[in-house]
């Protein structure tokens, strides 16, 4: 069993809090106008499973669940097992980087705990290259050549190694739909509406240029959950998207 793909809106709002209270009146605010919430690991190194699940229980919302794994293959594999079963989120995050390996293992133990709990499997997203990072940055850590090109490699290898998407920024999201097909997930965090500053992100776009782009998820924190009305700030969004 599969988690569903088709959700009414394509925007998760980010919850990077560790207050579950603050964490669960933001969900409760924006639940009429946003598709699911993103949970990181601010937040469930904070409060866990439990956590996870007063969230929900505050929105009736579609979780991400943005942990980005990245360990041996045993590890990360006894890892989506034990989220999978606790915390049944529509979708969760590995680092591409981790390797083939790695994510292979992944993808068989969500399903194969899926399969032996009857829950739905979630959506497996391979981090790409945060959108945090730049051209200087990559060639800091040794990686040479150009962001998408490391984009690219990296988004291939999460498809054949059995993921369902990656997480990639809007710029390069155009380029992976042709390459890897209308199927394979595509999830953009670095989306910033005109009126909304970057933050520290490097490589942004706006909610429709994404969607044009050809992304399915949109990933929106700040410009949501710092602003005066956070619900009015997503129908915003939502209204821009002609939603």
């Amino acid at each position: 069993m599969t988690a569903a793909t088709t959700l009414r809106n394509p925007v998760f709002c980010a919850l990077d809090t560790p207050d579950v209270g603050r964490a669960t009146a933001l969900a409760a605010k924006v639940a009429d106008a946003v598709g699911g919430v993103k949970l990181g690991l601010e937040f469930f190194s904070a409060n866990g499973p439990p956590g996870v699940a007063q969230v929900q229980k505050a929105s009736d919302l579609p979780i991400f669940l943005d942990l980005k794994f990245h360990d041996i293959p045993n590890t990360v594999a006894g890892a989506v097992r034990a989220v999978t079963a606790q915390v049944r989120p529509f979708m969760m995050t590995l680092m591409a980087s981790g390797g083939r390996a790695m994510l292979e293992a992944a993808a068989r133990a969500a399903a194969d705990v899926a399969r032996e709990r009857n829950v739905p499997r979630p959506l497996l997203l391979g981090v790409t290259v945060l959108t945090s990072l730049d051209g200087t940055d990559l060639a800091a850590t040794g990686v040479a050549g150009a962001v998408a090109d490391q984009v690219r490699r990296l988004a291939e290898l999460a498809k054949l190694s059995g993921l369902d998407g990656v997480v990639c920024s809007p710029l390069e999201a155009a380029q992976l739909r042709r390459d890897l097909g209308p199927g394979f997930k595509l999830v953009t965090p670095g989306v910033r509406p005109t009126w909304a500053e970057a933050g520290d992100q490097k490589r942004v776009s706006t909610p429709r240029e994404a969607v044009a782009a050809g992304a399915d998820y949109l990933v929106i924190g700040r410009p949501i959950s710092e602003a005066d009305d956070p619900a009015a700030a997503a129908q915003r969004i939502a209204l821009e998207l002609g939603l």
